[in-house]
């Protein structure tokens, strides 16, 4: 028996391979994937120069920017990602959601949350009839920044 696992609290943690990702609203699955990008926070810095002082400059944080949240998947017939894009084409409704990495026991490994977060871009499968590819589509979120996981 090993002790390394992805498991919480093992003693030798394994990374988890960057498999499978679930995104949630609420209780709510609105889907698996297999990529996500844009899963990132930078703050702007603000440089102060100070009249007398030559040998630096003060550097301040300033606002947190998040950029939009893509999440891509091979084409399913479960459709709670269009239904929750297509709700938002008449009345934005901003809420918090929970993207999960998941580890190969299907449990999440780590959790995100984002919020006031709502879809802005749909992406559907390119049809090629020569191609052996499996068709995806993608969807593109905007939100106001992490929270904790889940909250």
């Amino acid at each position: 028996m090993t002790s390394r696992s992805t498991a919480p609290g093992s003693s030798q943690p394994d990374p988890v391979g960057e498999r499978r990702f679930r995104v949630q609203i609420g209780s709510e699955t609105i889907g698996e994937f297999s990529e996500c990008t844009g899963l990132s926070v930078e703050y702007e810095v603000f440089e102060i120069q100070e009249g007398g002082l030559h040998g630096f400059v003060h550097k301040r944080r300033g606002r947190a920017k998040h950029p939009n949240l893509v999440l891509k998947r091979g084409i399913t017939h479960e459709e709670a990602l269009l239904k929750w894009f297509s709700e938002c084409q008449e009345k934005t409704e901003r809420r918090d959601l929970t993207l999960s990495l998941m580890g190969p026991d299907s449990r999440p490994v780590r959790q995100w949350g984002m919020a006031r977060a709502f879809p802005i871009k749909w992406v559907g499968p390119n049809f090629n009839a020569g191609s052996s590819n499996v068709a995806t589509e993608a969807l593109e979120i905007v939100h106001e920044g992490f929270t904790p996981a889940g909250a």
